[in-house]
């Protein structure tokens, strides 16, 4: 079967044609691996983009499963706003730390470890872009072990970090960046006094409204979803909070199993507490996910470095008030509430404080926040953004766009 043709989702997804030069069958490491787009209109440069090249691979049936990972999204849609610009986009892994330039790029877009290397290997006026993702790596991990070094002196267990990243310097080799983020996420990086641009994570569904929900009867339940890195998001805090009010119920959703070391440390309140109900990992597409927020009121994040949270604003979308860390870089004033910070104690408040609301309250604050969702955290508004960035960038630089 050949290489995918990609339709962006949020109209009609994969619309473009992508002219691969790799075969499926190629066995080329993907972090080896270069694919070579061109535009369906003469070319007027090139453009180099470090990321994700996975999804330029991908077979139809393998995109539909792909396609709920934010990340190969994203990666198809800058390398498409690009090519509708007329250029040539190169596009190789973010930890390929073996490719030279062999051309003259107008714009070199880096999510991680690249642009440090390659960078000054480029023309002087190539224009180099870093995409942010997270906190700045040296905060992130700083924060990660403050909260392993907390359990351990908590509760006398030592875990090992699984939410590593990477030290990279590229802020600091680039001309200005594209960031997932709210004021937090700003602050880690402004002291390399570059240009930062915002632009809204992603969810990878759009859930419709619940209209039957019952405010009433699901006002005590709620819901922590995350993915890897457990203790960096704050399951720890959220298990010890809701051991200690036998009241309220939590449903657990997330890669439990992958973590052994934790799963093992936090079993009885995982798998032996009554008011504790662990589900694991759970497809936010899928209709399992609405029938859990179905039943729930909010979902409880207290994550301690973030971008922006995608499981936030999947949550959003399913119409759960958000009870959330300031370093989940959420912007969620007016219908959801900010941890004043994350101690099991401020965690217990703020779960009986929300459960205190009047249905009616907790019904408006729910609409709220999807509201909000659809407004700001669709596919639709990241190409939005995006475009909207690279043209104010092109502009500074005297480029002239489409």
């Amino acid at each position: 079967m050949r290489p995918i043709k990609y339709r962006l989702q949020s109209n009609n997804l994969y619309k473009l044609l992508y002219k691969v030069t790799n075969s499926r069958k190629n066995t080329t490491p993907l972090d080896r691996r270069v694919i070579l787009l061109k535009p369906e209109k003469t070319s007027q440069g090139n453009v180099l983009l470090s990321f994700i090249n996975e999804p330029f691979l991908l077979t139809p049936d393998q995109a539909g499963v792909y396609g709920q990972h934010t990340h190969y999204w994203a990666s198809l849609e800058i390398a498409k706003t690009f090519l509708d610009l007329g250029y040539c986009v190169d596009v190789i892994r973010w930890n390929n730390n073996k490719f030279m330039p062999q051309k003259d790029y107008s714009f070199f877009i880096d999510a991680r470890l690249n642009l440090e290397r390659i960078g000054p290997l480029l023309r002087k006026d190539c224009i180099k872009m870093m995409y942010i993702e997270t906190a700045h790596w040296l905060f992130h991990m700083s924060a990660q072990y403050r909260r392993l070094l907390a359990l351990q002196q908590r509760k006398g267990i030592t875990l090992s970090p699984h939410k590593t990243v990477s030290p990279n310097w590229g802020i600091e080799h680039a001309d200005c960046a594209t960031i997932l983020g709210n004021e937090f996420t700003i602050s880690t990086y402004s002291y390399a006094n570059k240009p930062l641009h915002c632009v809204p994570a992603i969810s990878p569904v759009v859930c419709p409204w619940p209209e039957e929900k019952d405010f009433e009867a699901c006002r005590k339940r709620f819901l922590w979803f995350g993915s890897g890195g457990l203790v960096h998001k704050g399951l720890d805090l959220v298990l010890d909070a809701f051991t200690e009010m036998p009241e309220y119920h939590l449903t657990v959703c997330g890669p439990i199993e992958q973590e052994k070391d934790f799963e093992q440390a936090f079993y009885h309140e995982l798998y032996r507490t009554p008011n504790i109900h662990t589900v694991g990992w759970v497809d936010a597409s899928s209709p399992q996910f609405l029938e859990i927020t179905k039943h729930c009121v909010g979902m409880i994040y207290p994550s301690c470095s973030e971008g922006q949270s995608g499981g936030v604003a999947t949550c959003l979308h399913a119409g759960l008030i958000p009870i959330i860390s300031y370093e989940s870089g959420m912007n969620v004033d007016g219908f959801g509430f900010i941890l004043k910070n994350c101690s099991i104690e401020n965690i217990k408040d703020s779960v009986r404080m929300v459960a205190s609301l009047s249905a009616q309250e907790l019904k408006e604050r729910a609409r709220c926040a999807w509201d909000f969702a659809r407004a700001n955290h669709t596919r639709e508004k990241f190409v939005e953004e995006f475009r909207k960035v690279v043209a104010r960038i092109m502009s500074t630089y005297g480029m002239e766009g489409e």
